[in-house]
């Protein structure tokens, strides 16, 4: 199958634009398109068969629900039941955006599509091109990262066809994610709401039309998550991982830059490549032929834009060894290392 990638200019967006990706989606095929957070890879949600191309594409475990991907407010009543009133109040204020809620699927949706799993995940993107290709299709879209099952997500078009040229028909290039980092999930499906994945929309945003929300305990825990049922995307499995080996150094600043360059210094002695995932405050202090700043700890919003970039870019480069400091504070700092635990499977030295 060849793989089809259409720029597209998002100042200039026309119908026309979508007429193949329409054809493709409504034919029960696969798309990858950009979202604010990360690309997504699009197949009818309401088509079993789409959601099972899906799978395959990805290489995604089918017990790992997928995220149904809506241009209306109102396409709630008809993917979900027993829809509690505050889903409605954090739609009105946090949709279109980085926010997924998780309700009781109606008939409509397939187990496919869910996991097998009598709930629903339902987000509404803010992307002019998401929406755009949801309205022109008529359809709901069934849209998981546009990655390989377990590599890191995809913020560029390039990245897409890095991992799934050959698997899917068209790639629609709307240029980088903004966000960088997937939505936040919340469970609404039982008596007590919590948070299934941090995102770039936090906790404290939500408390007043949920006060007392919490994480999900697994989140707490930093567990692999093995053993939990996966009710969200990536609960249960090993995700955003480079080819190379990934390690987090957790302390303070000066201790963690020291313990980083000793262990550096013997990887190098035993002839390893090796390369740093530090910030601009700190980059100078490193020792090591590969330097990655990922932005600033100012504007933590640049941390998250890029780092699943910066992830692929120590593929390119063959890098053995990945030394990262850790970057749990701040608004965004439980999404981050949400992400960058997973990719180093947990591995973490706490200096």
């Amino acid at each position: 199958m060849e793989t089809i990638v259409k720029k597209l200019d998002r100042n200039a967006l026309k119908k026309e634009d979508f007429t193949e990706a329409v054809r493709i989606l409504r034919s029960g095929g696969l798309v990858a398109f950009p979202t604010e957070t990360v690309y997504g890879l699009g197949g009818n949600a309401l088509d079993h068969k789409a959601a099972t191309k899906i799978y395959a594409a990805k290489g995604r475990p089918s017990d790992n629900p997928l995220i149904v991907h809506i241009a209306e407010k109102e396409a709630l009543r008809e993917l979900a039941k027993d829809i509690p009133e505050v889903a409605w109040e954090l739609a009105k204020r946090f949709w279109p955006g980085p926010l997924t809620m998780i309700l009781k699927k109606s008939e409509l949706v397939p187990d496919t599509t869910t996991g097998g799993l009598p709930t629903v995940a339902i987000r509404m993107p803010s992307d002019k091109i998401a929406r755009m290709l949801i309205m022109e299709s008529g359809l709901y879209l069934a849209a998981p990262s546009a990655n390989a099952s377990g590599r890191p997500s995809t913020t560029k078009a390039s990245h897409v066809y890095e991992d799934l040229a050959g698997r899917i028909e068209l790639i629609l290039d709307g240029g980088e994610s903004l966000i960088g980092l997937e939505s936040t999930i919340i469970d609404l499906s039982e008596e007590k709401p919590v948070i299934l994945r941090p995102g770039f929309l936090s906790r404290e945003e939500m408390l007043s039309l949920l006060p007392g929300l919490e994480y999900d305990p697994a989140l707490i825990a930093k567990t692999d998550g093995k053993d939990i049922v996966a009710k969200a995307p990536g609960m249960k499995y090993r995700h955003y991982a480079p080819k190379g080996n990934l390690v987090i150094y957790e302390g303070k600043k000066e201790a963690v830059i020291a313990a980083i360059n000793r262990d550096i210094a013997r990887r190098i002695e035993g002839g390893f490549s090796c390369a740093v995932l530090t910030t601009e405050e700190s980059k100078a202090d490193y020792s090591c032929p590969e330097i990655k700043s990922i932005g600033t700890r100012q504007r933590e919003e640049t941390i998250a834009a890029s780092l699943f970039d910066a992830l692929r870019s120590f593929d390119e480069g063959g890098i053995e060894y990945i030394f990262s400091e850790s970057f749990s504070d701040g608004h965004l700092g439980m999404a981050i290392m949400n992400r960058l635990l997973k990719a180093a499977g947990y591995q973490v030295i706490h200096v």
